[in-house]
């Protein structure tokens, strides 16, 4: 399915020379995702109103930007079901076609929640992650417990997660965004993951004076 879709998921994609620099398609895709993501008003979330509010956040005409959050939409977003259309807004001038079909507005699929769930921040997540295990089927309940936890114990960790998954999605090593299911990421190789379960695991092992050591140890290095 992935294969006949005229571009990619960009959102983690960054500069060959500069790997920790996003690039212009990874930041525009981002920002459309979180304009449809939140409660703005249907104006702002047809393409002229994605147009807008992004280009008067970066300070330039929304014109020059318009045929990149066109095509973003209509050949990546839209075909791979991260957004729909949610209405249309009726047009006064204009083609009589257009005054009838009215302009289309836009909002995030479920599938779309998750990908705002590993590009939004941590201050974002409590809302976005009861959002979508709002919809979530049988066989994703079982990890609502524990990450809504996460959520509070360790929040870098639970954003983490998202971003581990949704960028190996992007990359190609995940076929599916849904249903949700974290034992996808066990056939991938994650240094950091791996040091994060090794530690966890150990910490269980530790008395209450080596848990405390450890602590105090790391407080001194992180």
């Amino acid at each position: 399915m992935k294969s006949k879709l005229k571009g990619k998921l960009a959102i983690f994609d960054t500069f060959k020379t500069k790997d920790n620099e996003l690039t212009g398609e990874a930041k525009r895709q981002r920002a459309i995702i979180t304009i449809l993501g939140s409660d703005v008003n249907p104006i702002e979330r047809t393409r002229t109103g994605i147009s807008q509010k992004i280009a008067k956040n970066h300070q330039i005409a929304w014109k020059n930007i318009y045929s990149g959050i066109f095509r973003d939409l209509d050949e990546i977003l839209l075909p791979m079901e991260i957004a729909e259309e949610d209405g249309r807004l009726p047009l006064k001038r204009g083609p009589k076609a257009l005054q009838e079909k009215g302009i289309p507005y836009y909002h995030l699929t479920k599938k779309g929640v998750l990908v705002g769930l590993a590009i939004n921040g941590i201050e974002n997540m409590p809302l976005q992650l009861k959002e979508f295990f709002s919809k979530s089927v049988p066989e994703e309940e079982e990890f609502e417990k524990i990450l809504t936890k996460f959520m509070t114990t360790s929040p870098n960790f639970t954003y983490s997660i998202f971003q581990r998954y949704v960028k190996a999605f992007c990359e190609n090593k995940i076929n599916e965004l849904l249903p949700f299911d974290l034992a996808k990421l066990r056939d991938i190789s994650d240094e950091n993951l791996i040091i994060q379960k090794e530690m966890l695991v150990a910490f269980q092992k530790f008395t209450t004076q080596e848990k405390n050591e450890a602590v105090t140890f790391l407080e001194k290095i992180i």
